[in-house]
C-alpha cells in the first residue's frame, strides 16, 4: 500500500510549515523567522545549506543544520513548448519519485474586455501536482494511468514554486496537475497558507483547487482555506456517464455533490468554476449541454470547455470536433446564460497540457521536438 514515504527522511524541506513551526517552538526560537528563511531560500536558490541566512539565534542555525534542507527536491529536467507559452518541470523528489509542474505564460493584452484591448501584459500561472500519481483512475487523464504512489508533503508542494520562480514570475497558482489534492487535505492546506503568506504573497483570489469532487474535504474547504477558488472536474451532466469516464464518482454520487456544492457556495458565495472536458460523442452532444444547464441553474458558476488531448494510443476517446463544442457552449451561453470558456490548450507538444501529465523518464519521451534541459540556464525566456 502506497504511503507518504518508507521511512522518515533524515532531513526535512524548511517549506514543511508545521514541522519546522514544531521544531522551533520546542527549541524555543521563535515561528517568526520561518518566513526569513523562506525568503533567503527564494532569493538563493543554490544554496545548498542555511548558514547564509542573516540574524537568526544561535539555536536555529544549530536546528537549521541537523534538521533541515533549503529544498529537499530538485529540478531534473524541464521542457519548453515550441511557441515559448509554457514550460514544463519534472520533479525528482528525496523518496526518488518524480513529479511535474507546468508554468504556463498568457498575454492578457492579447484578450479583450467590454471591447477594447485588455491593459496588462505577460502573467504566469503554475500548475502543481499534490500526489505522485492518483488514485481516481479518470480514463481521459494520463495520470490516472499511472495508479497511486503517494503524496506530497507540503514542503514538496511549495517546493514546485520554489523551482518555477527561477524561470518566471508566477501570479496565479492551479492545483491541477498530478493527483487529486483533496486527497491529500492536510499538506494541501498547509502548503496554500505557506504560499499566500511572506514571502511568497499570492493572492488567496488566484489559488484555484480543482477536485474530481471528494465532498467530505467540500464540506470543510470555505472554513480551512476562505476565499481560495474551488474548481470541479464535473465532466459530465449524469451520474452514469460520469462514472463512465471517472470510475471514482461511484464513490461521489453526482446528487450529494451538487448539495455539498450548494452548501459551499451559500456559506462561501464563491463562484465555483466547473472543469468539462469535451469527448466526442460521449458528453458533448446538445441534449449534454441541456441537463448540464438544468444542474447547474441554482448555481454561480462559470463553466471551461476543455479540448480532450489524446494520450497516445491507449486512449479510447477522441476529441469533440470545434463545431460540437461551439454547438455546446452556445446552449450554455446563449440559451441559459452561463459564462462559458473553451480552455486555451498550452504545451500540448511537451505534453504539458490538460490530463496529459505522467512522468516519464526524458529519454523515453517523444517530446514533440520540444527540448529538455538539464539544467536551468539552458533555458532561455
Amino acid at each position: 500500500m502506497a504511503s507518504s514515504s518508507s521511512k522518515q527522511p533524515s532531513h526535512r524541506s524548511v517549506f514543511d510549515a508545521g514541522y519546522i513551526r514544531a521544531e522551533f517552538e520546542a527549541a524555543g526560537v521563535s515561528p517568526h523567522f520561518i518566513p526569513l528563511i523562506w525568503k533567503y531560500v527564494l532569493q538563493n536558490p543554490r544554496c545548498a545549506d542555511l548558514d547564509g541566512v542573516p540574524s537568526l539565534p544561535a539555536a536555529a542555525y544549530a536546528l537549521l543544520r541537523t534538521k533541515f534542507r533549503p529544498t529537499t527536491s530538485t529540478l531534473s529536467a524541464a521542457a519548453e513548448s515550441k511557441d515559448r507559452t509554457t514550460t514544463k518541470l519534472l520533479i525528482r523528489l528525496q523518496n526518488g519519485e518524480s513529479v511535474e509542474a507546468v508554468i504556463m505564460r498568457y498575454d492578457s493584452r492579447l484578450g479583450k474586455y467590454d471591447g477594447k484591448t485588455r491593459p496588462g501584459g505577460v502573467r504566469s500561472t503554475l500548475c502543481v501536482s499534490s500526489q505522485v500519481g492518483c488514485k481516481m483512475g479518470c480514463r481521459f487523464c494520463a495520470t490516472g494511468t499511472m495508479g497511486f504512489k503517494s503524496n506530497l508533503t507540503s514542503g514538496e508542494i511549495v517546493e514546485q514554486m520554489v523551482h518555477a520562480s527561477r524561470y518566471s514570475q508566477i501570479r496565479n497558482i492551479v492545483f491541477m496537475g498530478m493527483g487529486e489534492p483533496l486527497n491529500n487535505y492536510t499538506a494541501l492546506v498547509e502548503a496554500i497558507q505557506v504560499l499566500t503568506a511572506s514571502p511568497f504573497q499570492i493572492s488567496p483570489k488566484r489559488v484555484t483547487v480543482s477536485t474530481v469532487g471528494i465532498i467530505h474535504s467540500i464540506n470543510k474547504f470555505n472554513n480551512d482555506l476562505p476565499n481560495i477558488n474551488l474548481a470541479v472536474s464535473l465532466h459530465a451532466p449524469d451520474q452514469d456517464i460520469r462514472c463512465h469516464i471517472m470510475p471514482a464518482a461511484r464513490a461521489f454520487p453526482l446528487a450529494k455533490l451538487m448539495n455539498a456544492l450548494q452548501s459551499y457556495q451559500n456559506v462561501s458565495k464563491q463562484t465555483i468554476f466547473i472543469e468539462y472536458i469535451m469527448l466526442d460523442g460521449v458528453n458533448d452532444q446538445e441534449e449534454h449541454a441541456h441537463q448540464l444547464c438544468k444542474l447547474l441553474e441554482t448555481f454561480k458558476v462559470v463553466v471551461n470547455l476543455i479540448p480532450f488531448n489524446p494520450i497516445g494510443s491507449s486512449s479510447n476517446f477522441k476529441t469533440s470536433s470545434e463545431q460540437n463544442v461551439k454547438k455546446f457552449q452556445k446552449v450554455l451561453r446563449g440559451v441559459y446564460g452561463i459564462r462559458t470558456t473553451v480552455r486555451q490548450e498550452m504545451g500540448q507538444d511537451i505534453a504539458g497540457a490538460c490530463g496529459q501529465l505522467v512522468v516519464s523518464l526524458p529519454d523515453e519521451r517523444s517530446a514533440g521536438g520540444a527540448t529538455l534541459l538539464s539544467d536551468i540556464e539552458d533555458l532561455r525566456l
